[in-house]
């Protein structure tokens, strides 16, 4: 092809063409164009990174997955837990057009969905019959009586079973809709009955067995299984002829079925009458704001602000355990790195290099650890449902808003535990990471200043908010304490490696590649850290205060004896039946009624019995009253004032009329002070157990009569006595013929029983059921202290800090064997032996997780000391005197974290291959 130019005329140049140009881009767009464009290029790494490190990407997704998915299934079990209005509306109503309660004779306000409710001042009405409620709903209405609360109390295979009954009457077709048929049919008579699940396990029958009330007073026919979907517990419905109703029932409800709807007329007239309604298509009918009355008030900020705080130190768990892995994964790259430096790459593009893989795997494990969480929890519903929550729950939901905040939280741990290898990674040596050298790790002066300013700062702002009680404060102070012994870290690792030049090889190499690895060894260490000091600082306080309630505690009783109080009025034991039964079941013969002094038979209101103080020995100040510093602290100077807090709160006074018979069961008194305050009572006296209330041989009894017109008052000098060595509460102990000078009557209200050790409950549960033929009774047995519930506490503490400092060793241990392969193949080169590579994982294993644990134990060692002494100077200055915090050390917590590294060393070195790596060179 020939192309022809067009002719020119001679002596004239060619001129080109003038093309546009285009105006240059805005400085902003084009920096955020390149911004978009150097973030892309960063994510493209980070995927292609993950794809080629699959075992590190799994460790990581891991550690970021399992905290999001036991929180989202959480989120979504609690979400379809927690019933919508509509829901909880359809589960009262059933199939009935609305639920009715009639709370008071006088008019009522109520929300719309009668959930909530304010009367003026009125009575319950009396007994509410169904033509009362169908008269006020008009004609063609009908209703049926619900009562969903009765206390019943069955005779079980071993024991009395004290079950939740439910009066209803399951043929009529409005309670239908409450109840889940499962076998059998509904009661029809007053000696059926139709059992839940549970209670039918529970009390080990079958359809068509008799169970039997625990008084003996009637026996029931199971004729049908049943399910109430708001109480999966142990239920038995009752038809209404076995509980008629006698008076006015405050639980009682009644469901409704009117003709047409239940509009806002029919709900104004029901609220002028004192009856609550809670219908199906109420709606808003009734023009009330459903906000300001029955409904749940804005959460309270020191509550969310310690919420928030406790989420942000599992934040910072999660980024100091995925560290160390990103830490890694930037040395194994360095030349990568590297070489995006030299081909132009700032330092801030380097840092996105990095950060990038944070963000790419904080999204993978947010996404898998909600998918787990939430199908877990869908999965889980029924479990849920029987042994947690004990109700079935609404639809299912999951909560999208707590899934998507928690979808966050996980990608900024991601970015978070990747921003220090970032920045290490932003100022390394062009030059060393193209050859493939190690820069020294330097630890400058200025982060440990950092950190101790923080540990500090940390300690005082801790023992403030412990002066002002309050745990966001606290917990801020603990946040930056331990953000500062995280800064610390590294220097102290530095300081180890040079001590252990004196140790043998295997720890000596331990310790230098944990100080030359300070990325990964640093983080893996404060994790460690981090958890063993919440729970030894948490355990330590839970420690003191169990040992302080057990200061404070005050016996009833001597310990091991036995109270015994009939319950209701019929069928009561004599004293020789309580004593074979005592003798037979619990080995013991001493028994001894206790009998209770009333107002007289000729007066109606009711009796306060209690003895007075002198006026020279009573303290002139009342507790409960806001006292101003200076007359705070002339009480606490003041020896008639020098009375612990807890003996002012419990200083209530047990009388009782007594011969000398029941007081040294009641009192647990040698026989020479019994004998002595035995002939007292016998002369007319009364004893005290108090020796403040007596003076001059005298102690003097008030009689208030109250709740009568008028108030009387009785105040007599009776001849005392003094009981020393009393156990238990302070008793004051009159004689008849005290009583009858009081105008006082007394009756039999129980029995005590000696032994010499608490009866255990199998002995307990034969004692009961050799009295069940007698009657309904209670026992009441002294244990001598309050219930010991703290060690299960502390030993889940310690077992949640074991299982973190396991994991945090074996992450860092692995780490560290795929980065020292170089050194464990010199090791092959020059003899070593193969022991030598299992002995050197169980001494990396041991440098996180001893080192972890010590510095774990001692912060929270050292945190719950400073929460204690702000606690006792916060009341040292208060009256009435409380005691004191002790400081005790939770040992069975460090038992169990003393023992974890050893776990950490053992299984480093069982997981651990010995035979060293070979490799050669290919020529």
């Amino acid at each position: 092809m020939t192309v022809r130019r067009p002719t020119r005329a001679l002596g004239r140049a060619d001129t080109a063409t003038p093309r546009p140009v285009a105006p240059p881009a805005p400085v902003g767009r084009r920096r955020f164009a390149e911004l978009t464009g150097s973030w892309r290029a960063a994510l493209r790494i980070a995927r292609r990174e993950s794809r080629r490190s699959r075992r590190r990407t799994a460790l990581v997704l891991a550690m970021i997955a399992m905290p999001v998915a036991a929180l989202a299934f959480l989120a979504a079990s609690y979400d379809m837990a927690e019933l919508t209005p509509q829901e909880r509306v359809d589960r009262r109503l059933g199939v009935a057009d609305a639920q009715l309660q009639w709370i008071a004779n006088t008019p009522v306000d109520q929300d719309e969905w009668g959930e909530g409710w304010s009367t003026r001042q009125g009575e319950l009405p009396a007994k509410v019959t169904a033509a009362q409620l169908t008269a006020l709903l008009g004609p063609g209405s009908r209703v049926t009586e619900v009562r969903p609360h009765v206390p019943l109390t069955l005779r079980g295979p071993h024991r009395d079973e004290v079950v939740n009954g439910r009066v209803l009457d399951l043929t009529d077709p409005l309670t239908r809709g409450l109840v889940r048929f499962r076998a059998g049919r509904a009661p029809q008579q007053p000696g059926e009955v139709a059992v839940s699940p549970r209670a039918l396990r529970r009390l080990d029958l079958r359809l068509g067995h008799a169970v039997a009330a625990a008084d003996g007073s009637r026996a029931y026919t199971v004729v049908g299984v049943v399910e109430f979907p708001d109480d999966l517990g142990p239920v038995v419905a009752l038809h209404p002829g076995a509980v008629p109703s006698t008076g006015p029932e405050p639980d009682g409800v009644w469901l409704a079925d009117v003709p047409g709807t239940v509009d806002a007329a029919l709900v104004s007239r029901l609220n002028d009458s004192g009856v609550v309604v809670t219908a199906r298509h109420l709606g808003s009918a009734t023009g009330s704001d459903r906000t300001w009355l029955g409904s749940i008030m804005g959460e309270n900020p020191n509550d969310l602000s310690t919420g928030v705080l406790i989420a942000g130190l599992g934040l910072l768990e999660v980024v100091l355990l995925v560290g160390p892995a990103f830490a890694v994964g930037v040395r194994r790259r360095r030349r990568d790195l590297a070489l995006v430096a030299v081909a132009g790459g700032d330092a801030a593009q380097l840092r996105r290099v990095v950060l990038a893989d944070g963000v790419v795997l904080g999204v993978l494990g947010a996404a898998a650890g909600l998918l787990v969480g939430v199908g877990a929890a869908f999965a889980g519903r029924p479990l849920m449902e029987q042994y947690v929550f004990s109700a079935r729950f609404g639809g299912y939901r999951c909560w999208p808003s707590a899934l998507v905040l928690l979808g966050g939280v996980a990608v900024l741990a991601g970015v978070l535990a990747a921003l220090a290898p970032a920045w290490t990674a932003a100022r390394q040596d062009v030059s060393a990471g193209l050859a493939g050298r190690r820069t020294p790790a330097k630890s400058p002066g200025r982060w440990l200043a950092l950190g101790l300013a923080l540990v500090v700062g940390g300690a005082g702002l801790a023992a403030f908010g412990a002066t002002q009680t309050s745990p966001a404060v606290i917990l801020t102070g603990l946040i930056l304490g331990e953000l500062g012994l995280v800064c610390c870290t590294p220097t102290l690792l530095g300081a180890l490696a040079r001590l252990g030049r004196v140790l043998p090889l295997a720890p000596r190499i331990a310790l230098r590649d944990a100080s030359r690895n300070r990325a990964a060894a640093a983080p893996a260490i404060c994790a460690v850290m981090a958890a063993v000091a919440s729970s030894v600082a948490l355990g330590g306080y839970l420690a003191s205060d169990g040992a302080r309630e057990a200061r404070a505690y005050r016996p009833a009783l001597p310990t091991g004896h036995v109270l015994v109080y009939p319950i209701g009025t019929t069928g009561q034991p004599t004293l020789a039946q309580i004593t074979d039964a005592a003798r037979n079941q619990l080995g013991v013969g001493a028994v001894a009624p206790v009998q209770t002094p009333s107002c007289g038979t000729e007066r109606t209101g009711y009796c306060d019995i209690a003895p007075v103080l002198p006026p020279t020995r009573a303290c002139p100040w009342q507790p409960g009253v806001q006292l101003p510093e200076a007359h705070r602290q002339q009480a606490r100077a003041d020896p008639r004032c020098q009375i612990r807090q807890i003996d002012y709160l419990g200083g209530y006074v047990e009388a009782e009329v007594d011969d000398g018979t029941a007081l040294p069961l009641l009192t647990g008194a040698d026989p020479a002070a019994t004998a002595a305050a035995t002939a007292v009572l016998r002369a007319g006296g009364v004893v005290v157990t108090d020796p403040r209330y007596l003076h001059d041989g005298l102690v003097t009894v008030r009689v208030r009569e109250r709740e009568a017109a008028p108030d009387r008052e009785t105040v007599l000098d009776l001849p005392g006595y003094a009981l020393p060595g009393a156990t238990g509460q302070s008793r004051l102990m009159l004689s008849t013929t005290a009583a009858r000078q009081l105008g006082l009557s007394w009756s039999p209200t129980g029995w005590v029983i000696g032994t010499t050790t608490p009866p255990d409950e199998e002995q307990q549960a034969r004692f009961a059921a050799a009295l069940r033929p007698f009657g309904t009774l209670s026992l009441s047995v002294e244990t001598g202290g309050p219930p010991r519930d703290v060690s299960p506490v502390l030993l889940l503490l310690a077992a949640a800090a074991g299982l973190i400092t396991v994991g945090a060793a074996g992450v860092a241990t692995a780490l560290a064997a795929a980065e020292g392969r170089a050194e464990l193949t010199t090791l092959a080169a020059v003899g070593a032996a193969p022991a030598v590579r299992r002995l050197l994982a169980i001494c990396q294993a041991g440098v996180i997780a001893g080192l972890g644990s010590v510095l774990g134990i001692v912060a929270g060692l050292g945190t719950a000391a400073i929460v204690l002494f702000s606690v006792n100077r916060q009341y040292a200055s208060d009256w009435p005197v409380s005691d004191p915090y002790p400081f005790l050390v939770p040992w069975p917590a460090l038992g169990v974290l003393v023992l974890v590294p050893v776990v950490a060393m053992l299984g480093a070195g069982l997981f651990t291959r010995a035979r060293l790596p070979i490799e050669r060179r290919l020529d």
